[in-house]
């Protein structure tokens, strides 16, 4: 191994100075910082109650991963679009689609759909997972690499509801009694429940969990239940 590695490898395992670690909390709403502000204290500012990390962010982060995980099984078998004419009914699916337009020759509009309707979702989903996992695990593992992934997952999520709106725009336009009519099938809602809960998972997903290390989190854990526990006693 070589010095390099040998240097990247133990800046990558070493413990970082983060803001809580240093006992600095920032308020999520008007972005004060208070040194030595206990949990769940309410903000000098603006009354919002301060916390060094999302609450429950990864029980909540894996239950909205679990269910548009199920759910991205019906968005890509059952139709999204169902076309009737005068010839009978066609039925599509989002991969139906992208060979159909394959096979027309319109390529850049079947590689648009196949990206923005199924590849998109499922890396969103994968590395949402796997964010999810190495922070529940407090792994040192490319820690800014994973940093720089969950913010790549933000920008390309408003692209995600791309098919959502060419049906609803298809929709809306060939309505031609008689000759042709479209109407948006099942799997166009689990597809955009899909999307929704993707965007929920990640808006859940505290990113400050990354540059924590599995001591950090215990500590962080042991700080936050007896406030907890203060809350509850209090009397009314």
């Amino acid at each position: 191994m070589s010095a390099g590695e040998l240097q990247t490898r133990d800046d990558d395992e070493a413990p970082l100075a983060t803001a809580s670690a240093m006992g600095l909390l920032a308020c999520p709403h008007c972005d004060a910082v208070w040194r030595h502000a206990a949990e769940g204290e309410p903000c000098g500012r603006c009354g919002t109650h301060l916390h060094t990390r999302k609450p429950y962010s990864l029980s909540r982060t894996w239950a909205f991963l679990i269910a548009a995980c199920i759910m991205y099984i019906p968005a890509n078998l059952l139709p999204v679009m169902i076309t009737r004419t005068l010839f009978g009914a066609q039925y599509d699916t989002i991969l139906s689609g992208v060979i159909y337009f394959w096979v027309s020759g319109a390529y850049g509009l079947a590689a648009i759909i196949f990206i923005a309707s199924f590849l998109v979702p499922l890396f969103k989903l994968t590395v949402l997972i796997l964010l999810a996992l190495l922070a529940q695990r407090g792994s040192s593992w490319r820690r800014p690499e994973r940093a720089k992934l969950y913010h790549i997952i933000e920008i390309i999520g408003r692209w995600s509801m791309l098919d959502v709106f060419v049906v609803s725009l298809l929709t809306g336009l060939v309505q031609i009694q008689g000759f042709a009519v479209i109407n948006a099938g099942v799997g166009i809602a689990a597809f955009g429940s899909v999307v929704v809960l993707t965007m929920l998972a990640s808006l859940s997903f505290d990113p400050r969990l990354t540059w924590d290390s599995r001591q950090q989190q215990d500590a962080e854990r042991e700080r936050r239940e007896p406030a907890r526990d203060n809350r509850e006693q209090k009397p009314a």
